[in-house]
């Protein structure tokens, strides 16, 4: 197994994982806990999150896209990695333009007063955390697929390659 297979196939599922985990557990529970409890906590979360997350995403960028030039002449793999690539960046996109700048306004509530109209905004950001989860999990599948697709075809002979 390649180096760029094993870390894509790593950083994807890591991601895929960490965003899943987010979406089923972690928010469900700052709903569930009073407002400054969740204020304070989603503000500390987005604090620690920063650095593993980034560095998640861009992994996850990147493998797969070595990956495909690894398999460049296995057309389907290849594709299929740069799908992996292309819902990882999209999941990046999301984040950076949907999620942060809304963590940006939550950082300055008081957390024992949120202003007005502060349920909408979590809500807002509650869809762009669904569409980022779905895409970094389709990241992480669409790589399987991939991965999956190359151990087929080089079962079968029909292509080789050196990957």
């Amino acid at each position: 197994m390649s180096t760029a297979k094993v870390i894509a196939l790593l950083a994807t599922g890591l991601l895929s994982g960490a965003f899943m985990y987010g979406f089923l557990n972690v928010v469900p529970a700052f709903y569930e806990v009073p407002v400054n409890v969740h204020l304070v906590y989603r503000t500390q979360l987005m604090t620690h999150n920063g650095i593993t997350m980034q560095s998640l995403m861009a992994l996850s960028i990147i493998t797969p896209l070595w990956y495909a030039g690894l398999c460049r002449r296995l057309t389907p793999v290849r594709n299929l990695a740069i799908l992996s690539a292309a819902l990882a960046l999209t999941t990046l996109l999301i984040t950076r333009f949907g999620n942060v700048p809304i963590n940006g306004i939550i950082k300055l509530w008081p957390p024992q007063h949120p202003p007005v109209g502060w349920k909408a905004l979590l809500h807002t950001w509650d869809i762009y955390n669904a569409w980022r989860t779905f895409t970094a999990l389709g990241c992480f599948i669409a790589f399987i697929a991939a991965s999956h697709l190359k151990k087929e075809e080089t079962l079968t002979g029909s292509v080789s390659s050196s990957s």
